[in-house]
């Protein structure tokens, strides 16, 4: 990209509609998966081969490069429908929480949670039917959401009385507790007995039993008993759909349940914030999950909304962007106060607003505890001497500044370190760079350890890819750091967002509560030119010398499919001399005819054609390891044993268990971009059937164009929805809370 141009908007967008977790499962319980060597694949021919192999030729010196705005003329866009045209943030595809640390502790979050509501009910005592039996804060809020709906109250004096939502701010000087260096938790093993009482919970509501592993998993070693009190729990699980718990619910409970119980609310009010959660949401206005209870039966969305709070089961936050008028000089607002613009009532889970208000806690922090030197050097150099806290923008060659500055930071003898989201930023940095990844560095797989206070023993940290970090990640990780470290979040503005819920990179950009050096050092090279443009919302003809670039015009899925194993298995090799088990090719999502699981078919059958003795599995195919939702590992098959599946990969060698295969594991020659988060390859083929033009936006395109470092190739049948979507197609907005809270939290004098 071109660094002297950043631009600090939002490019955090997810595509299509996937459910919070993948797909919903099958009558079988299990995610459909890719079934190796499917018929009909079939092998390119030399004469086909031949033809592709032409498209990558460079043209003549000086001329135009080839033209990836439209294709060639008359060239079509498939008919073929997707049946799932939108990218899936969660690579997993099932939804299952990977191994690592961060998994576990995202699974106890959620067990606390259904723990703390489960008391919450019990004090209560008795169920609430209706808006007008509602009582206590539930009525407050019924009466404030109608209140502001209505026109006639701006909300404020809700909040007034409300209890708060920010989590307590720990003393300074208060101790930390001692973290223990360990190795990365493994998968947890739900005792046979629990699963057993889930299978036969399932198998008495109808519902597949396959799903009992998913289910223990997100409910504890408990779950049997939860479902047999609230049904409606089962909504929780990854995948698992409204109507199939309404479904699930009628079998236990009988004709006596109905769409008005508020154990019915209260999970559909979380599994309504949880799917805006994975479209990068950390809350949501009270009115747009009112209208998405519109959709599902709910007789009353206000008693609703109010039951679910009632419950535990969502919070009430205030977005504060407008201050308490009884806080404020009357001369802030020349309008009557009847004017003023109404106090949005926002509704969050607590795990997402929790993480939201500790980082914003943990960043003041570092803003206020940090350092005032003068170093000598570069912009990056001088900015993070004097500040405890630096975000700093630039493409793929950027990223050498914060490695500079670490590698200077442990010349003047200070604790430094540098953090990326991936283990293939790991390797192109190369040894010297001595980078780990964030969840190594927090599990303490990697990296230096914790101090005595249990604090991360570092003066200072470059996270590198720091778009991609969610606000659970990202939270955890400032509390980690020591007060008085600098802590420096450096990545491209122009990439998809993080997998999970938050905009850190972007909030912060748009704060500007700290110093931010956009780095002036552009990407080389024809691909460098041509991802600089598409950051600026234009897609042009860029000369390719080095046979760079190739667009392959196709018609139909079927053709794109064909076109893209004659690219990987000869073209691309012959012509540009990149092996095939060092390119990768991307596309817009998992379903449809020219999908990542259509390609993977075809380009097993090509590589490694087999029977998929292990689960769809054989030694030698390429797949993709999903250890915790947005952080994807590529490796390669090598033996099955009765413990599970080896691989060896860029992680080393890994046994996924042989109950976590079908949920853990996708073949891998073929990938979503959003699994491409944080990686690059020598070559990239980005297909794009006529289907996929509804995934499309300019973050997308700019992530997919950009993971190639010597040559991409685009197999085209888009049209015209190629440029349109990079000049008009942003990414679509995220509703957070923590640049308001950042800017409130240093507007406050900071404590003596």
């Amino acid at each position: 990209m071109t660094a002297s141009t950043p631009h600090s908007a939002d490019a955090s967008g997810a595509d299509g509609d996937p459910p919070p977790g993948g797909p919903a499962p099958d009558a079988a319980g299990a995610v459909a998966e890719e079934d190796g060597g499917g018929p009909g694949a079939g092998r390119a021919t030399a004469a086909d081969a031949t033809d592709a192999a032409e498209a990558v030729e460079a043209p003549e010196a000086g001329a135009p490069g080839p033209d990836v705005t439209g294709g060639t003329p008359g060239s079509g866009t498939a008919e073929t429908g997707s049946e799932d045209p939108g990218a899936d943030p969660n690579p997993a595809g099932g939804g299952t929480e990977g191994t690592g640390g961060e998994a576990q502790a995202e699974l106890a979050a959620q067990r606390a949670l259904r723990e703390r509501i489960a008391r919450r009910k019990a004090e209560r005592g008795g169920p609430v039917d209706s808006g007008a039996k509602l009582s206590g804060q539930a009525a407050d809020l019924l009466a404030a959401v109608r209140a502001v709906e209505s026109g006639t109250s701006s909300g404020s004096d809700f909040f007034d009385d409300a209890p708060a939502a920010t989590a307590p701010r720990p003393a300074a000087a208060a101790p930390r507790p001692t973290v223990p260096r360990a190795a990365p938790a493994a998968p947890r093993r739900t005792p046979p007995e629990a699963l057993e009482a889930v299978r036969a919970l399932l198998a008495r509501g109808g519902a597949p039993e396959g799903l009992a592993g998913a289910v223990a998993e997100t409910l504890g070693d408990g779950a049997a008993g939860l479902l047999a009190e609230d049904p409606w729990l089962v909504l929780s699980v990854p995948g698992v759909r409204p109507e199939q718990a309404d479904a699930f619910a009628r079998a236990l409970l009988g004709p006596g349940c109905g769409p008005e119980d508020e154990r019915r609310a209260a999970a559909l009010v979380a599994w309504l914030l949880e799917r805006a959660a994975a479209h990068g949401h950390t809350v949501q206005e009270v009115s747009a999950v009112r209208t998405g209870l519109t959709g599902l039966g709910v007789p009353d969305e206000d008693a609703a909304v109010a039951a679910a709070v009632e419950a535990g089961a969502a919070l009430v936050l205030q977005d504060g962007t407008t201050v308490d008028a009884a806080e404020e000089p009357e001369e802030a607002h020349p309008t009557a106060p009847e004017d003023r613009p109404p106090v949005p009532v926002l509704l969050g889970l607590d795990r997402y607003a929790m993480a939201e208000e500790s980082l914003a806690d943990g960043l003041a922090r570092l803003v206020r505890t940090g350092p005032s030197d003068t170093w000598e050097g570069p912009d990056l150099v001088r900015a993070a001497a004097g500040s405890g806290l630096v975000v700093h923008t630039g493409g793929e060659a950027a990223r050498a500044e914060p490695v500079a500055l670490v590698a200077g930071a442990r010349e003047r003898g200070l604790r430094a370190l540098v953090a990326v989201h991936s283990r293939s930023g790991c390797r192109r940095l190369g040894p010297q760079g001595g980078a780990v990844t964030v969840a190594d560095l927090l599990s303490g797989a990697a990296g230096p350890g914790r101090d005595e206070d249990g604090a991360l023993a570092l003066d200072l940290l470059a996270v590198l890819d720091a778009p991609l970090l969610d606000v659970e990640s990202a939270a955890a990780l400032v509390e980690a750091l020591p007060d008085g470290c600098r802590l420096v979040l450096s990545g491209d503005p122009h990439v998809l967002g993080a997998a999970g819920a938050g905009r850190v990179f972007a909030d912060l950009l748009a704060a500007g509560v700290c110093p931010r050096v956009d780095s002036r050092l552009p990407d080389p090279g024809p691909l460098g030119e041509l991802v600089s443009g598409i950051g600026i919302g234009e897609l042009n003809q860029v000369n390719t010398p080095g046979k760079e670039i190739a667009v392959v015009p196709v018609r139909e899925a079927a053709e794109a499919v064909h076109r893209t194993v004659q690219l990987v298995a000869d073209s691309v090799p012959r012509a540009i001399g990149v092996p095939a088990d060092r390119t990768q090719v991307l596309t817009v999502g998992h379903g449809g005819p020219a999908g990542t699981r259509a390609l993977n078919t075809a380009l097993k059958q090509h590589f490694n054609p087999g029977p998929g003795r292990f689960g769809g599995f054989d030694p030698g195919d390429r797949v993709t390891l999903a250890e915790a939702p947005g952080r994807t590992v590529t490796a390669t098959v090598v033996s099955a044993s009765p413990e599970g599946l080896r691989l060896d990969g860029e992680g080393g060698a890994v046994t996924v268990p042989r109950d976590r295969v079908a949920s853990l594991l996708r073949h891998g020659w073929a990938m979503t971009v959003h699994q491409a988060a944080g990686m690059r390859w020598p070559a990239v083929v980005v297909v794009l059937p006529g289907d996929a033009a509804a995934g499309l936006s300019r973050p997308w395109v700019y992530t997919a164009f950009g993971r190639a470092e010597r040559h991409l190739s685009v197999v085209q049948g888009v049209d015209r929805a190629l440029p349109g979507a990079v000049a008009e197609v942003a990414a679509e907005p995220r509703r957070t809370r923590l640049g308001v809270l950042l800017r409130g939290l240093l507007a406050e004098p900071s404590a003596s």
